[in-house]
């Protein structure tokens, strides 16, 4: 597992943090052709350190194009442009130069960092706690534009209901779902990158969650009641169900996973989103994705339909994913939805929500979420969260606390997530901001209030 880069880095901009599911875009124009006429690989394992600027990507050779006009230099002596964090770079009052776009790239990561090689060399300790990892998220953009075979996103199929998943970490879960052998690290990071939301979800309501209620554990009294009811009904005794008439059943309704502000999680491969049904063979589950950002840059793939009476929202449905799974998109805020009653009554045996990486407390989005937080409080169903980094979750944390703090309980303290991604991403409009997919996360719920018989007065 790579290194930790500081806990203070901040959650930055979320509207420009995207997934880049690319795996075999072309590295130089001129060679084209040739490489895909002889399959022939572009970029071999040991030439993937390209500075960005000089990189045989085109679409790399954008991108930092992009991040020198729009990334300004961290060096203490500029007028700030955001707001930091207090714990990158060195703090001073001598701000007298007006701030400057990023011109001049590291000759160790190959990112622009600074706006000159004086303030790299004047701030190179500040810059060097990131350093290596910034190299490492270069290698792995240019590892998959490399025109390699990508053995790891090939994935585990259904197993035998007697073989259980073990989700002590990474390297159990793939064993215990006997994916393929993955021997080299950035293999391993390019696949949790996409595997993280899936097995994020499966980690926190599985039976067998690492989550618990003993010392460290981190999930509270409260917790245990709520994911309990989801348990029992995601983990069903054998009902006798048969091919004949004999055997018919009734069938329990599916459970329901909405995925509130989807932006890039709802464009993944449906062949990751089935890992979910694998570890949880005896249910169907009826994944909800919403949001404005949902079907982003998915209009080929799924023209949005017209809103008809039938389908007042236009959802795009999927329904031939498999027997277990159907998945629908709604490019609509929640609130809207949920002041329609469109997805009520909501049943805390086969519901829950789920945010990735929603920026309840970040200044751009946070106004976006005032209405729906006390909406989704009174479902009572889990709300589970993460954050990109520690900072960006204990600042969604904080908000929600300020918000509503008196109508919340509790179910999942704020921690690392076992299952984040091991890959890191940089944020193109500040290349000092890098965080990873789902770091840490923590869940909520809306306050329950038992009543109790008051024994009458003598």
């Amino acid at each position: 597992m790579p290194p930790h880069p500081p806990t203070a880095i901040s959650g930055g901009s979320k509207l420009n943090r995207r997934k880049e599911e690319s795996k075999s875009i072309p590295a130089r124009p001129e060679r084209r052709l040739s490489s895909n006429l002889s399959g022939r690989v572009l970029l071999q394992p040991d030439n993937l350190y390209h500075p960005f600027s000089n990189s045989p990507s085109p679409e790399i050779r954008q991108r930092a194009a992009f991040i020198k006009q729009h990334a300004y230099c961290p060096h203490p002596s500029h007028h700030q442009t955001t707001a930091g964090n207090g714990n990158i770079g060195v703090t001073t009052t001598n701000q007298s130069q007006p701030p400057a776009h990023v011109s001049f790239e590291c000759p160790d990561c190959g990112i622009p960092v600074s706006c000159s090689e004086d303030h790299w060399a004047d701030d190179y300790e500040s810059h060097l706690q990131i350093c290596d990892i910034l190299r490492q998220i270069n290698e792995d953009d240019h590892d998959l534009r490399s025109g390699r075979f990508f053995p790891e996103f090939e994935y585990g199929g259904p197993l035998i209901e007697e073989a259980l998943v073990n989700l002590s970490n990474w390297d159990t879960y793939l064993y215990s779902r006997e994916f393929q052998a993955i021997n080299e690290e950035r293999s391993l990071r390019h696949a949790t990158k996409l595997l993280t939301y899936p097995v994020t979800i499966a980690s926190v309501l599985h039976e067998l969650s690492p989550y618990n209620i003993r010392r460290g554990g981190r999930l509270t009294p409260e917790g245990l009641k709520s994911l309990s009811a989801l348990r029992y009904s995601l983990h069903p005794p054998r009902s006798g169900a048969g091919m004949d008439i004999k055997g018919l059943r009734a069938n329990p309704p599916p459970v329901r996973i909405f995925i509130l502000g989807a932006r890039a999680e709802s464009s993944l491969p449906r062949e990751v989103w089935i890992q979910l049904s694998y570890m949880f063979p005896r249910v169907a589950f009826h994944l909800i994705f919403i949001g404005p950002e949902s079907m982003a840059n998915r209009d080929d793939e799924y023209p949005l339909p017209q809103r008809t009476p039938e389908n007042p929202f236009g959802a795009v449905v999927e329904d031939r994913i498999s027997h277990q799974m159907k998945i629908s998109t709604f490019v609509e805020y929640y609130h809207t939805l949920h002041k329609a009653g469109h997805f009520h009554p909501y049943d805390p045996y086969f519901d829950c929500f789920m945010l990735f990486h929603p920026g309840l407390g970040h200044p751009s989005s946070s106004h976006e979420w005032e209405e729906t937080i006390p909406q989704l409080l009174e479902t009572k169903i889990p709300i589970l969260v993460t954050g990109y980094t520690e900072y960006d979750m204990k600042r969604d944390q904080k908000w929600v606390e300020e918000k509503v703090g008196g109508e919340v309980d509790l179910l999942m303290e704020a921690g690392e997530n076992r299952f984040r991604s091991l890959r890191w991403d940089l944020n193109d409009l500040d290349p000092q901001d890098i965080s990873c997919g789902n770091w840490g996360i923590w869940a909520f719920r809306g306050k329950r209030y038992e009543t109790t018989n008051r024994d009458p007065e003598p």
